[in-house]
C-alpha cells in the first residue's frame, strides 16, 4: 500500500510515462504529489512512445530479406535512442585552417615512414581535444542519470569511433593530454586495426571524457552526432574544403575542416560551446602550439 497522496488523475499519469510515485515522493521530500510533478520527469521506456505502429508486413507491399541485428548493434541502437530521447542537444559548427597540419604531414613524412607510423590529421585532433578538455572542465564530465550532480574528471580519455564491418565501435585512447603526437597517431592506427578485427577488450571502449567521429575520409559538409552518454559531448568532423578567404582585397584559397559539436544543453551553454570550438579552431590552425 503506497503511503503518497496522488489522485487518481496523478496515478494515471505516473502509469502512462513509467514514473514510480513513491520513489519520486522520497526523491521531493514530500508525501503529496501532483500532476506537475510527474509532467518533468521521463525515463527511457516512456520516452521512446508507442512503436506498435512500426509493426509492419512489409511482405504485402514486395519481396524483402530479414537480416537479425546483432547483439552488438543491438545495445548501441537502445542507447542511441535513449539518448536522443532524454539528452536535450544542440550541435555547434564551426570550421579550422589546416593549412598548417598539412604542412606539418607533409614536412614529416620520411620521420613517419622512419617510425612506421602513419601521421594523420585525427592525430592533431585528439590533441587539440584532449587540451580543450583540460581548458574547459565543464566539456570532461557526466551527469548522474538522475540530473542532480555533475562528475567532473580529472583525466582526459578521447573515444575514437570507428566504423567495422560488424557495427560503430569507439575505443578509448587514455590519458591524452600527456601524450605525444607520435605516440596518438601509432595508437589510433593501432585501436581501429584492432577495432576492425574485433580485438579490441571492453576495457578499452569505455570511460571516455570526450569522443571524436571523423568522416572526413567519406565526405560531406556537417552533421549533427548524438552525445554519447554519460559524456556531454561529442566531435564529428568531415571532409576538409578549400574556402575562398579575403586578406583585403585579394582573395586567398584555404583548406578548412568543418566541425560539428553536439552537447547536453543541461550542462553546457551555447556560448561555452563557441568558445571552446573557436578555441579548438585555434589550436588546429595553430598547432605547434599543441608540441610544445
Amino acid at each position: 500500500m503506497s503511503d503518497t497522496i496522488a489522485s487518481p488523475s496523478t496515478r494515471r499519469l505516473a502509469l502512462e510515462k513509467g514514473v514510480d510515485i513513491d520513489s519520486l515522493a522520497r526523491k521531493l521530500g514530500r508525501t503529496t504529489i501532483a500532476p506537475e510533478d510527474i509532467a518533468g520527469t521521463t525515463n527511457a521506456s516512456a520516452s521512446s512512445g508507442d512503436t506498435s505502429y512500426w509493426d509492419v508486413d512489409h511482405s504485402q507491399f514486395g519481396p524483402v530479406t530479414e537480416e537479425p541485428m546483432s547483439r552488438f548493434a543491438q545495445v548501441a541502437a537502445k542507447n542511441l535512442a535513449a539518448a536522443q530521447a532524454l539528452i536535450p542537444a544542440v550541435t555547434h559548427h564551426d570550421r579550422a585552417d589546416v593549412t598548417a597540419i598539412e604542412a606539418l604531414r607533409g614536412a614529416w613524412k620520411a620521420e613517419a615512414q622512419s617510425r612506421g607510423v602513419k601521421l594523420t590529421a585525427l592525430a592533431f585532433h585528439v590533441a587539440a581535444l584532449a587540451r580543450c578538455l583540460r581548458a574547459f572542465p565543464r566539456f570532461n564530465a557526466s551527469l548522474t542519470p538522475d540530473g542532480d550532480t555533475l562528475i567532473l574528471k580529472d583525466f582526459v580519455h578521447i573515444g575514437i569511433a570507428v566504423d567495422t564491418p560488424h557495427g560503430l565501435m569507439v575505443p578509448v585512447i587514455r590519458d591524452a593530454d600527456r601524450k605525444g603526437l607520435w605516440q596518438i597517431a601509432g595508437e589510433i592506427t593501432d585501436l581501429a586495426t584492432r577495432a576492425n578485427a574485433r580485438k579490441v577488450g571492453p576495457d578499452e571502449m569505455g570511460g571516455a571524457s570526450m569522443s571524436i567521429t571523423n568522416l572526413g575520409g567519406i565526405g560531406g559538409t556537417a552533421f549533427s552526432p548524438i552525445v554519447n552518454p554519460p559524456e556531454v559531448a561529442i566531435l564529428g568532423i568531415t571532409r576538409t574544403e578549400t574556402v575562398t578567404v579575403w586578406d583585403g582585397d585579394t582573395p586567398r584559397p584555404v583548406p578548412m575542416v568543418p566541425l560539428d559539436l553536439s552537447y547536453d544543453h543541461r550542462v553546457i551553454n551555447g556560448a561555452d560551446a563557441a568558445r571552446f570550438l573557436a578555441r579548438y579552431a585555434d589550436l588546429i590552425g595553430e598547432p605547434r602550439n599543441m608540441l610544445v
